[in-house]
Parts: structure tokens; C-alpha cells; sequence
């Protein structure tokens, strides 16, 4: 990319954010699908997608954005599998349904293969040296769950370990075990704004007075603390003197205090957000340079606690932060704008993100 540097200063005291290009530039989002999205971990949803034995769930990476077709398998063992969805003989799509079905068959020429991705048969195959060979098999991307939770990449650069470390260490007294989806509060948001711009304004707490004023009323503000890791980071919002806040075992780090929420961003697009009542999930998809879908996948264990709090009237929050983002991009555009500076108190989030993509983009 023949651009000006977009190094950021790992001191944030001495740093600039991305430089507006970043956000503007074709050639940038479009080496994004290479360079950041094919390296890093997705979440594809839970177990109950593949919930019986024998059954095969299709779906793409990132959807409109990085669209590898993948398959999500269970085999007559139990064991869950993540393949490609594209036969190896002339690259037909495979499977386009969720179904039940003890192998797979290519609808073009016939070509068959186990739930774990091995090449079974193939009609007609007579004369054909060296075959089969590993080459037939389906390719397997590399799977881990987390909880019921389920994640793939396509290049399995970040250890996964490491990734969800912070969140094992501090999260481990939830009531995972009694998680339910509940698909009538899920929902996607259209934001007209570059991917980066929505994960800039969720890395900090710096904006809640002047956008969010009545999640202000429930947040101290002058307590919000974020923590930094390698590959994710944490703000945590105290309350300002409510009683929705999480019943904190005398083993975890924050025992004493009055936490309303747990705000975890996993690099570069997965937001989980831990309420007292269960956990809503932002996932932050590109579609375009100048438009996004978030969706949000809401999960509880404990419905007595819905709408209030720090969690609660989520859809209003969502609204405020897309007429803002939505602003930045006109904004961003600017040829009077190139970079800013960060708050070191407020915006560390905001420079860990940008120093990852500076790395990543290189």
C-alpha cells in the first residue's frame, strides 16, 4: 500500500490513532479479508446447531465480507467437526440446508465423503492414477469450543488458549451450564460506517456521557477501567449505586466491588458483553467500506433480571452508538481530518485495536 505510515506508538501518551485512510481506502478493507479475517478466530454459534448425531449445518465465515463456504459437522460418534463445504472434485457446494444424513454426497457427480470430511467414492473413477489421495478429503479447519460456544479460522495464527484466557480466568463462577438463546431478542443492525469506526466507539467508555445519558446514570464513570491482553481487552462498568450488579465470589479478582457488566472485545470483531442476566453478543461483520451489519445474539440465564441495569434497554444504546458512528464516517472523510490523539485513560482499547491492525495489515 503505497500510503503513509500508520505505525502506532506503543506508548498511547505518544501515539496516533489509524490515519483516516484506513478507513477510507478500498485497497485497505479489501487486503482486511486476507490479512486480518483469515487469521483470526470466529464464532460460529453453539452446539445445538449440530445438536443430533448425523447432522450437517452450512454457513460462511464472515457473511458478505470473507464468504468461505464451511460445513459444521456431527458425526455417529458425537464429535463435531469443521470442513469445507466445497467438493474437491469440481468445486461444487455441497450442502445448502441443515440436515440430517449419515455422509455427504456432491449433487453434481456423486462424489461422497464421512461427516469428518474423508473421501469415501466416486463414480466413474476408473483410470484415474493415485487415487484416491489426501487431496479428496474434504479440508478441516481447526475447531474449538469454548463453553457451548464454537469457533473456527481459517489459519490458526493466534492460539485460541491464549485468546479466551482472560475470559476463563475471570468469568469462571457464571452459570454458563444454564445459557439459553432467545432468538426473539436477537436481532441485526444495519450501520452505515466502516467496521472499524463501530469497534473504535465500543472500546471505550469515553463517549457514555454524551451519548448514552441514561446508561451514564447507571455507570460510575469515574471508576471505568480497561484491561489489556494480547489478543482481547476488557472494560469493565461499575455502578453508579444500583443494584444490578453481579454476586461476586470471595475467589474472584473483583470481589468487593460493584460490577454492572464485563465488556469483553475479541480481535478483531466479536464483542461479548456479561450481564447479571446472561450475555449479549455483538458481532461486528463488514459488508461494504462504508456499511456494516451487527448482530447481536442474546443468551440468559436469568430472565427475572432482563431490561434492567447496565443491560438493559440494549436496542436504545445500539441506536445511539450507530447515529454517532454514522457521523464519524461523515466526518472521517474529511480532507482537513487525518489521525487524532488518544485519552491514556480512556482509550486504551482503542489503541490496543489500532496496533493490532497496524500489525496485521503489515
Amino acid at each position: 500500500m503505497q500510503y503513509q505510515s500508520f505505525d502506532i506508538d506503543t506508548d498511547i501518551a505518544n501515539a496516533s490513532t489509524l490515519p483516516s485512510f484506513f478507513y477510507r481506502s478500498r485497497e485497505v478493507f479489501e487486503k482486511m479479508k486476507k490479512n486480518v479475517f483469515a487469521k483470526t478466530w470466529h464464532w460460529i454459534g453453539d452446539t445445538d446447531l449440530v445438536k443430533l448425531e448425523n447432522t450437517v449445518y452450512p454457513f460462511v465465515l464472515v457473511d458478505h465480507f470473507l464468504e468461505e463456504p464451511l460445513l459444521l459437522t456431527k458425526s455417529d460418534d458425537g464429535t463435531i467437526h469443521c470442513l469445507s463445504n466445497v467438493c474437491t472434485h469440481r468445486g461444487n457446494l455441497l450442502i445448502s440446508n441443515t440436515q440430517k444424513c449419515k455422509t455427504i454426497q456432491c449433487s453434481y457427480h456423486g462424489k461422497r465423503f464421512q461427516l469428518d470430511g474423508k473421501f469415501l467414492s466416486m463414480p466413474k473413477c476408473e483410470g484415474m492414477k493415485n487415487f484416491p489421495s489426501e487431496k479428496d478429503n474434504l479440508p478441516k479447519l481447526p475447531l474449538k469450543q469454548w463453553k457451548n460456544f464454537l469457533f473456527t479460522t481459517l489459519n490458526e495464527i493466534i492460539d485460541f488458549d491464549e485468546l479466551i484466557k482472560p475470559l476463563e480466568d475471570r468469568l469462571f463462577f457464571l452459570p454458563f451450564d444454564r445459557l439459553v438463546l432467545e432468538p426473539s431478542l436477537c436481532r441485526d443492525y444495519l450501520i452505515k460506517a466502516n467496521w472499524m469506526l463501530y469497534c473504535d466507539n465500543y472500546l471505550e467508555g469515553f463517549h457514555i456521557p454524551f451519548v448514552h445519558p441514561e446508561l451514564n446514570k447507571i455507570l460510575d464513570g469515574s471508576n471505568y477501567e480497561t484491561l489489556i491482553f494480547e489478543w482481547c481487552n476488557l472494560q469493565i462498568g461499575y455502578s453508579n449505586g444500583g443494584d444490578y450488579i453481579f454476586d461476586l465470589p470471595t475467589s474472584s479478582p473483583d470481589y468487593g466491588k460493584s460490577v454492572a457488566a464485563y465488556y469483553y472485545w475479541l480481535f478483531p470483531n466479536l464483542i461479548l458483553n456479561f450481564y447479571p442476566w446472561g450475555i449479549s453478543m455483538n458481532i461486528v461483520k463488514p459488508i461494504d467500506l462504508e456499511l456494516t451489519k451487527v448482530t447481536y445474539v442474546i443468551y440468559v440465564w436469568d430472565k427475572s433480571k432482563l431490561g434492567i441495569g447496565a443491560g438493559g434497554n440494549l436496542d436504545k444504546v445500539e441506536r445511539e452508538d450507530q447515529q454517532i458512528v454514522e457521523n464519524v464516517q461523515k466526518g472521517i472523510k474529511s480532507e482537513l481530518y487525518n489521525r487524532g490523539r488518544f485519552s491514556p485513560r480512556m482509550e486504551k482499547g482503542v489503541h490496543h485495536f489500532h496496533s493490532l491492525m497496524a500489525k496485521f495489515m503489515k
